[in-house]
């Protein structure tokens, strides 16, 4: 590797760290095989960074790459459960309550196993879109079209969004 693709991986693990590992984290509910998944990506990455020529925005680059490892991670997977058509996500339940922190914690822990059963395509995009990326950014890294991308956003957002709202209370009882 040269000087400067060492350079590249060096800045892109700098700036992207946090987001590889919280990929890493939604698409992989074990801990452990989270670590690995990481490791996975950023052992790609700095692979990858031998083929890099710059025709891209290093960003967009490095969400690719990580999509791509991270989807390779879940294909290859066995233990994957079982993906539910977004039309399907009404049926899954809502569980628990507690404090502040707790809540959070446990909104979080089902967004990303709702994520996790969602079809991978969809999955990416709403984790990259999560991540803060533009529909062109998400557009470029998942090869998707842009209208494509806006349309599975609104989708799934509507979806995920109906997943967290609170049931109606009877005040009459």
């Amino acid at each position: 590797m040269t000087g400067q693709q060492a350079t590249l991986y060096q800045k892109a693990g700098e700036q992207f760290a946090p987001a590889i590992a919280r990929l890493a984290r939604a698409m992989e509910r074990d801990a452990d095989k989270a670590r690995d998944l990481e490791q996975d990506i950023h052992l790609e990455l700095w692979r990858s960074f031998e083929r890099f020529d710059g025709k891209c925005a290093l960003k967009t680059w490095v969400f690719r790459v990580a999509h791509n490892v991270a989807a390779d991670h879940v294909g290859r997977d066995a233990r994957k459960p079982a993906t539910v058509d977004i039309d399907e996500l009404d049926s899954l339940t809502a569980t628990g309550e507690g404090e502040v922190a707790r809540a959070e914690t446990h909104a979080l822990q089902r967004l990303h196993a709702i994520i996790r059963t969602l079809p991978l395509l969809d999955a990416q995009v709403i984790l990259l879109w999560l991540e803060g990326h533009s529909g062109a950014e998400i557009a470029e890294v998942t090869g998707l079209s842009s209208g494509a991308v806006a349309t599975r956003l609104s989708r799934l957002r509507e979806k995920l969004a109906a997943q967290f709202e609170l049931p109606e209370i009877d005040h009459d009882r």
